[in-house]
């Protein structure tokens, strides 16, 4: 049927121009409405009251006041990466919309007043007809009128792997979900993939379930990671001490010795050593360094953040259709009438019943086609026939016979170049060709059963049969040709290779998955058993969600593992009600209907090659290869930068404690000299700076990384274990440094020999901590075989530095030191591997605590 019979079938002549545009005026142009953009100074105004950002403007500027210039220009520079963070996750949301308001406004073919008019997809009006055929993409929601052979590829709003039929119905349906054969209902966004069609448009702009999507992401808001959360309460915590230590010495200091000028001096000293300035600084150099380093393993970052955050992940819920599958139809199998199933698709092995099937197959199919299932059907073909008598180049297509409400089956007829005979090939829904063909009751209920068992495993499944034809007056109808069936079609949205392993892996590693689709249970129950998916027989439908209540949920998630035909909504229902149960929710998707869902979950997860710009947009991850194991390699990578950044920062309180502590206990000793001045404090951050940063960074992820649980996201990043064993190797540290300083001055060492011990001790110390902590679970002898430039470098620059200034008289008068021998320089090294291996002890202990607490 031509557009213009399919016109005067329908019956109408749309719109007038001024109804279509008073229409237009009362509801707004057919796109997503835009928020009001914030300006880049209302963005960095809303930065600046944050809690962080005042931090870290307060430690500059007061490091600028004490003169440390470079350490203020790294924590002022780092005032404009918040900012700058911040108003890239602002301008974010706004490219989503964009995105959507790009898609959901294709120009579009109009009726008004009978004549055909193609006009911007914005100016569609409720009400306006329009007309859509083969590679159009629907310009607003609409209920068909009259069509010929229509069908709709909706994955982007239902995850469906292959395209679903339209047809108008008699009664008016104005309201219904994507998804569903037979639907009257057409949706802004999709895509015809074959046929045509006339339908009223019944909404536009936000009104459209793609408008209703817009609606949800532009109301959800990323929250604070558990990190940050955590990481700001221990730099207030440490802020406020460092704070009033320093106030507390000063006025301590002036008031029993009355040198006022040396208090600030203690007090100075004693601020530098207890501000916090690592906390953030390691915060952000991890999160960075990793994103760099995970993008090397194909998975983008588009929210820093999220990188720790997958680490900690408990669920991951996984979209079926271009994440666990290809995406893409192939064919499974080829099943004869009356002969066994032929799983092996290959030329050799098939019989002639079975390319005389597949023969057919293609000669009930478009040259050119859209529809997927088809387009499988040609390549089996090309690679299966080639090189046979069963492919026509130089047939002539006469006639289309195409599908109907009633008889859900077409029928090509062809003409080959020397022939007399035209010959009618059909393919359909099984029981609408087993109808053409007349077969009887024994062989229907036959074929019947094979059906039933193959769209059981899955399966698609196509009926084929053939006719002939003489005469040139072709019939109207398609039961008027005598069809022999030839068998049936089998085809496949094929599982990605590399799935079934990683699912493993996330199963080792703790992580429960939940596959949510827009596909039927039988469908997803198939793919579910085929990658290992747990309980593959507990399976909740979109309607079964829709019933109950957001308590019920909450409870049937805890035990489900597959939803099916779900919509987006129900997707967002799903991940709100597993974050309510106090999961960490990792969610994949490549669709438009996934985006709410990315990201409203703690980590979403976009599939890049295929995935729609709105769904990359709406993610924190973005996966370049598609690969989902990279979703397993993201979630190692994000475990181990959640250790490493607990390795620096409990790395950063153990050096602080005799940092601050040299600081401090020397005042209360009155006519003992200040063991720590300002200038050996910016001695020891050119150690601690790098090796929180750089050295634990740079560490591999511990041998257990994918054996253990995902950690209790209660559980805050200093658990009693790990400040237990910070603060014990720091007292440690401090024991042993005022031992060596209290015992120089006891036996009458000069004030600059005392400090020098004791610095050369701390350094040595220092350094064996670095080495400890490196790993929590293999010794530092193991440790040493592990590549690691950066500690190396450490290593040798301290001592490097530590000897300049020992050796060089200059250094030595800046930082008030007295030679040492080699012996005494020896005794301070020996002291450092004394502490290494009270370290190694301590290691032991905690890892048994650590491990009795996972245990409880």
């Amino acid at each position: 049927m031509k557009t213009r019979d399919l016109f005067e079938a329908a019956k109408v002549s749309g719109l007038s121009e001024e109804q279509a545009a008073r229409r237009l005026a009362e509801e707004g142009p057919n796109e997503l409405p835009s928020a009001r953009r914030k300006s880049t100074l209302h963005i960095a105004g809303e930065v600046a009251r944050e809690p962080m950002f005042l931090l870290l403007v307060a430690c500059g500027s007061l490091y600028l006041f004490l003169g440390e210039r470079q350490e203020a220009g790294m924590l002022l520079g780092f005032v404009f990466l918040v900012m700058g963070i911040t108003i890239y996750q602002e301008r974010k949301t706004e490219r989503a919309l964009e995105a959507l308001r790009d898609l959901s406004s294709p120009r579009a073919l109009v009726i008004r007043e009978g004549i055909q008019r193609r006009i911007p997809g914005r100016e569609v009006a409720p009400g306006d007809v329009v007309v859509v055929s083969e590679g159009d993409r629907i310009p607003a929601d609409a209920c068909l009128l009259a069509s010929v052979s229509l069908s709709v590829d909706e994955s982007m709003l239902t995850g469906e792997s292959v395209p679903v039929r339209k047809s108008p119905q008699e009664e008016a349906v104005r309201d219904g979900k994507p998804g569903g054969d037979d639907s009257p209902l057409l949706f802004s966004g999709t895509l015809v993939v074959r046929g045509q069609g006339i339908a009223e448009v019944t909404a536009t702009g936000f009104r459209t379930e793609i408008g209703k999507i817009g609606k949800a992401l532009q109301s959800l808001k990323e929250g604070e990671t558990l990190l940050q959360r955590e990481t700001e309460r221990i730099v207030k915590i440490f802020s406020v001490i460092g704070v009033a230590s320093c106030a507390l010495l000063i006025l301590i200091y002036g008031v029993t010795r009355g040198n006022w000028i040396e208090g600030i001096l203690a007090g100075i000293a004693l601020a530098m050593a207890t501000l916090p300035e690592e906390f953030p600084v390691v915060l952000t150099i991890f999160l960075a360094m990793g994103a760099w380093r995970i993008a090397r393993e194909g998975v983008l970052t588009r929210r820093v953040a999220a990188v720790e955050t997958l680490g900690a992940a408990s669920v991951l819920c996984v979209d079926k259709t271009g994440t666990l599958t290809q995406n893409r139809m192939v064919l499974g199998g080829l099943w004869g009438s009356g002969d066994n199933p032929l799983f092996e698709l290959k030329s050799d092995d098939l019989s002639e019943t079975a390319h005389v099937l597949l023969e057919h197959g293609i000669l009930a199919s478009q040259k050119d086609p859209f529809d997927p299932m088809e387009r499988a059907i040609l390549r089996a073909g090309e690679e299966l026939l080639a090189g046979t008598e069963h492919l026509h180049e130089g047939w002539s297509l006469i006639r289309e016979y195409p599908l109907t409400p009633n008889l859900l089956a077409m029928s090509n007829v062809w003409r080959s170049p020397e022939g007399s005979d035209w010959v009618i090939a059909a393919k359909g829904a099984p029981e609408a060709v087993m109808d053409l063909c007349h077969m009887n009751e024994e062989d229907r209920m036959r074929t019947e059963e094979e059906v039933r068992a193959l769209a059981e495993e899955g399966l698609r499944i196509l009926g084929v049969a053939k006719a002939t034809f003489r005469s040139e007056n072709l019939p109207e109808e398609q039961h008027d040709f005598r069809f022999e069936f030839l068998g049936l079609l089998g085809l496949v949205d094929p599982i990605r290779p590399e799935v079934t392993k990683a699912l493993k892996d996330c199963y080792a590693a703790g992580m429960r998955t939940i596959m949510i689709t827009g596909d039927y249970p039988g469908t997803a129950r198939h793919i579910a058993r085929d990658i290992g998916l747990r309980s593959p027989d507990r399976i909740v439908t979109g309607p079964e969600l829709d019933a109950m209540s957001e308590e019920n949920l909450r409870e049937r998630v805890k035990a489900v593992d597959i939803f099916a035909r779900v919509v987006p909504e129900q997707k967002l229902r799903i991940v709100e009600a597993l974050k309510a149960n106090g999961e960490i929710v990792a969610m994949t998707g490549d669709g438009v209907n996934d985006a709410p869902a990315l990201k409203s979950a703690h980590i979403g997860v976009a599939m890049g090659g295929r995935g729609t710009d709105v769904a990359r947009e709406s993610a924190a991850l973005v996966l370049v290869d598609d690969s989902f194991a990279s979703i397993v390699t993201a979630v190692r990578m994000g475990r181990r930068i959640f250790d490493n950044i607990r390795k620096a920062l409990a790395f950063v309180v153990a050096v602080h404690v005799p940092i601050a502590g040299m600081s401090l206990l020397p005042v209360f000793f009155r006519g003992w000299p200040l063991a720590l001045l300002p200038v050996h404090i910016v001695f020891l951050e050119l150690i601690i700076d790098p090796a929180c940063s750089v050295v634990f960074e740079a560490e591999k992820e511990e041998t257990n990384v994918m054996d253990r649980p995902p950690r209790d996201p209660s559980k805050p990043l200093f658990d009693t274990p790990t400040v237990t064993l910070a603060l014990l190797q720091g007292a440690s540290i401090l024991c042993l440094v005022f031992g060596i300083f209290w015992y120089c001055l006891r036996n009458d060492c000069s004030a600059d020999k005392a400090r020098t011990l004791a610095f050369a001790t701390l350094v040595f110390s220092d350094l064996a901590l670095i080495l400890a902590n490196r790993s929590w679970t293999r010794s530092s002898v193991e440790m040493l075989h592990v590549p690691n430039l950066a500690f190396w470098c450490v290593l040798g620059g301290a001592v490097l530095f530590l000897s300049a200034s020992l050796t060089f008289a200059p250094l030595r008068t800046v930082f008030h030191f007295s030679s040492l021998g080699l012996s005494e320089f020896a005794m301070s090294g020996m002291a450092g591997v004394g502490m290494l291996l009270w370290f190694e002890w301590g290691k032991r202990l905690w890892e048994r605590w650590e491990h009795r607490i996972i245990q409880a």
